[in-house]
């Protein structure tokens, strides 16, 4: 069956189970569990596959993996992230959060709808070779749960992998598919000052180390704009700063984490020794002490070349000519990129926003997802699986 006949024809078996694609990504948005705690998802994920007749498995407590097929070919792997984040809901949906201060708000859930579907649709066909669904735990973690999954096995004899991430910032019916570096490599640091509490009226007697957190937060700043080349891409951001206890007291300690993004190695040492030499300056020259965490996370994620023009050329045949772009890249992080360390592969970015682009942006309260693009991504990662099975994994 020539690529874009089967892809159509996918997208119709997909839209004819769209209310159960829905069914299960409204029981996990409403039940979700924290990464590293996904006991009971991995449960539920693997009960369903029982239901399809499949024989999953478990190779850690929080994680589901099934093979399909048994085929001579070669072996094709599909991948979800089935974690939740520490979020309080405010999205007033019907079937939102039961868990106080946890939400699926990243599109998670909606991955491990479609990566269920794809399980149902692949298990109508005679597979030339092997399709392995993984169901993966911690992804919003630093480092993630891809790397426990590896260690365990998950990717021995996999030839290709394939995944997908529904994007809120693109229109429903779109995707990205960026060729190379697609994502960045994401660190995180945590900075403790240490100065000397004292009395609000008095400052002159105290080290206020709020006010040198504040300066180094300020310092810091000047990594991206004035040390790494303008033809580069980084980014430092400080996500959080905690200092003092009352309004009439000079904080003694102030701590403030962050996370630095980048694509290039070369960039990412080169801000980590400013960002450590900055927040030392600072507080060594105010005459506070330091103390500094610098912890490396996820790789930059690199796809492909030959696989990202076949999930490309699927997606266009679901999506519709025009519909898919090669770009932006972005400077966001994600574990995949460690199966990409091993394995050739594509992460793809399915639009799921709406008709202009979703309101809300991933890891807000009010994050949603439009559920019409589920089908979609059943159909994109189905078809690229069937590609790579057929016609092996195409070089760069």
């Amino acid at each position: 069956m020539r690529t874009g006949s089967r892809s159509s024809s996918l997208l119709g078996q997909a839209e004819e189970i769209r209310e159960q694609l829905v069914a299960w990504r409204r029981h996990l948005h409403a039940h979700p569990e924290l990464s590293g705690h996904e006991q009971q998802t991995a449960a539920w994920v693997r009960d369903q596959l029982l239901s399809q007749g499949l024989a999953p498995r478990q190779p850690l407590e929080n994680a589901v993996v099934v093979d399909l097929g048994s085929g001579p070919g070669p072996l094709v792997a599909l991948r979800a992230d089935i974690d939740a984040l520490p979020i309080q809901e405010d999205t007033g949906l019907a079937f939102a959060s039961q868990h106080r201060g946890v939400m699926h708000a990243c599109g998670h859930d909606g991955h491990t709808a479609i990566l269920l579907g794809a399980a149902r649709l692949l298990g109508t066909h005679t597979l030339p070779g092997r399709v392995r669904l993984i169901f993966q735990p911690a992804e919003e973690l630093l480092p993630g749960g891809a790397e426990p999954l590896i260690a365990a096995g998950v990717l021995e004899g996999v030839s290709a992998i394939a995944g997908l991430h529904l994007w809120a910032p693109l229109p429903t019916g779109t995707a990205v598919a960026v060729p190379g570096p697609a994502w960045a490599a994401a660190d995180r640091f945590r900075a403790v000052v240490l100065g000397r509490g004292g009395h609000g009226g008095i400052p002159h007697r105290t080290l206020d180390a709020l006010e040198v957190a504040c300066r180094a937060v300020g310092a810091i700043q000047t990594i991206v704009s004035r040390r790494v080349d303008p033809l580069a891409a980084a980014v430092v951001t400080v996500g959080t700063l905690h200092a003092g206890d009352a309004f009439n007291v000079v904080a003694g300690r102030a701590e403030m984490e962050g996370t630095v993004r980048a694509f290039d190695p070369a960039v990412r040492d080169l801000v980590q020794h400013e960002l450590e030499r900055l927040l030392r300056h600072t507080a060594e020259s105010a005459g506070a002490e330091l103390e500094l965490e610098y912890l490396r996370g996820d790789p930059p994620l690199v796809n492909h070349l030959g696989v990202t023009r076949t999930m490309a050329r699927v997606a266009e045949d679901v999506l519709g000519q025009g519909q898919v772009r090669s770009g932006p890249r972005e400077m966001a992080a994600d574990d995949f990129a460690c199966y990409l360390q091993r394995v050739p592969g594509c992460y793809l970015q399915l639009g799921c926003g709406g008709a202009e682009g979703g309101v809300y942006p991933h890891h807000h309260p009010r994050f949603d997802v439009d559920e019409a693009a589920l089908p979609a991504g059943v159909a994109i990662l189905t078809a690229t699986a069937l590609e790579l099975l057929e016609g092996g994994v195409p070089v760069d």
